[in-house]
């Protein structure tokens, strides 16, 4: 007997062949030769990947398997590949789903209340636009994080990894400058980046975003900072409050970073590896860093807030004002920076307590000068961006529980095929007035529906048998009580609103 693999994918046979010579073919005439034979064939070839026969019915049934009467046999493989999801990504079940609907309900409701039109803009967009006008730094980590790939014309394209740019893009390529100012936009959607998957946060991940453009008032900086706090709020979060900076702009940042330089070259031979790193291609990260031995240093480090124009100065001042005359707990953290080199002046993050050391719930700022680099007049923008995975795994730690979804109030039980008809227009008319409702398919018992009825947790099983229909009526028991009473056919729909 030889055993030869056929029939390939991915570099693993799908089943295998065994060929078998003269008198001693295997014979399905008896129970032990068969027993022999899967033995043989289980224990000197291939016994990682064979399974064993049962029958002859399920040997030639299947596509997989010659014709039994042949000498050459195949035997499918005992361990086919197991898919699973790529490392960083997720499936949402639906289990899942009440606190998701419950979130993007929350922002969409949010966002129409503060007069935010929706926009959608696609995943895949050409890669320069990702990457133009950022440092050195902050394009090659950039770059790195990004799915990219060269499309069938050449053209290098990648899976989006903020809404922001493809936001920009849009608004310069539809003409939305022209539009009354200030223009509102909110997007949902996901986003893609290759970086090492942390607690609620994945290589793709769904975000809620706001933009706000065409306005340089601070008010437009606390409109988008109250969206985004008024989420959380609503959404049950306690004890949450900002996180707030201001790095500058382009007249007053470059003087401050050259301060910030200075200090940390004074003491370089202090700073980890890393953080030499950041400091010689984006100085502003060293502020982020999480090294002991730089924290050390951060405490006498330059800030910001203390190198900045006036018109900077005067725009922080204000937005600190207006977040005080409104009672929104907030703290100024020079350590703040965002992870984009084209934010400006404003930026914030909002923190719960009760998190610990994830307690950054999102983060947003400024960007005036945005809309510029991708081709469009000098526009000034505000907006943030905010993880739905990390919401929700936020909720789940603070123990805030979602609405129940709608799930069927009633459950059409039949027996006899004319029942059936009726159970099917029943359900639909139900449906159609806007009661939940299933019906129970196939044509088991009606002891066997009733459980059916049971596990999906319907409030009422309604019956319809012969009897019934000849009389035109519908037997409801009521599922948790047990008692039944008949309800006109025609009276149904009603029946059940009332009740429901």
């Amino acid at each position: 007997m030889s055993v030869s693999a056929t029939k390939w994918y991915n570099n693993q046979p799908l089943f295998v062949t065994a060929k078998v010579v003269g008198p001693n073919r295997p014979s399905f005439t008896t129970k032990t030769r068969r027993k022999r034979r899967r033995e043989v064939i289980q224990k000197r070839f291939y016994p990682r990947f064979l399974v064993s026969v049962s029958s002859e019915q399920d040997y030639v049934s299947s596509y997989l398997y010659s014709n039994i009467q042949s000498p050459t046999y195949q035997y499918p493989l005992s361990i086919m590949p197991k898919f699973q999801t790529l490392k960083g990504f997720k499936d949402v079940l639906p289990e899942e789903f009440p606190y998701w609907r419950f979130v993007l309900g929350k922002a969409v409701e949010l966002a129409d209340r503060y007069g935010y039109q929706q926009i959608d803009t696609p995943v895949l967009e050409e890669t320069r636009l990702f990457l133009r006008g950022l440092q050195e730094g902050t394009a090659i980590i950039l770059d790195k994080e990004l799915y990219s790939f060269e499309d069938l014309d050449g053209t290098h394209i990648s899976l989006r990894p903020e809404f922001t740019a493809g936001i920009m893009r849009a608004y310069v390529q539809h003409g939305m400058h022209t539009r009354p100012k200030p223009v509102k936009l909110f997007a949902i959607g996901p986003l893609f980046r290759h970086e090492k998957p942390q607690a609620g946060r994945f290589r793709q991940h769904t975000q809620f975003n706001a933009e706000l453009l065409g306005e340089e008032d601070p008010a437009a900086d606390l409109e988008i900072m109250q969206l985004a706090y008024n989420l959380y709020k609503e959404l049950g979060f306690q004890n949450i409050s900002f996180q707030i900076n201001s790095i500058g702009c382009p007249v007053c940042r470059p003087p401050y970073i050259e301060k910030l330089v200075d200090y940390f070259e004074a003491h370089y031979d202090e700073l980890p590896e890393v953080d030499k790193r950041r400091l010689k291609v984006n100085p502003l990260r060293v502020l982020d860093t999480k090294e002991e031995a730089t924290l050390a240093l951060l405490v006498d480090a330059p800030k910001s807030v203390d190198h900045l124009c006036e018109d900077c100065a005067t725009h922080f001042d204000t937005l600190q004002g207006y977040l005080q005359a409104l009672d929104m707990p907030y703290q100024v953290n020079f350590r703040l920076v965002r992870g984009f080199d084209y934010y400006v002046r404003t930026v914030f993050e909002v923190w719960a307590e009760e998190l610990g050391a994830q307690n950054a719930l999102c983060g947003g700022g400024r960007y005036d000068g945005l809309v510029e680099s991708v081709g469009g007049p000098r526009t000034p923008g505000v907006g943030v961006g905010i993880g739905v995975e990390r919401i929700v795994l936020s909720l789940k730690a603070q123990g805030i529980q979602p609405p129940e979804l709608p799930s069927p109030v009633v459950m059409a039980l039949h027996r006899g095929p004319e029942a059936k008809l009726a159970a099917l227009k029943l359900t639909d008319a139900l449906r159609a007035a806007g009661v939940p409702a299933a019906l129970a398919f196939g044509d088991r018992s009606l002891k066997s529906q009733l459980k059916s009825a049971n596990k999906a947790g319907v409030r009422y099983a309604a019956i319809i048998a012969e009897d019934e229909l000849a009389r035109s009526v519908v037997t409801v028991r009521d599922m948790e009580s047990g008692e039944q009473v008949e309800v006109g056919l025609d009276e149904m729909v009603e029946w059940v609103k009332a009740r429901v």
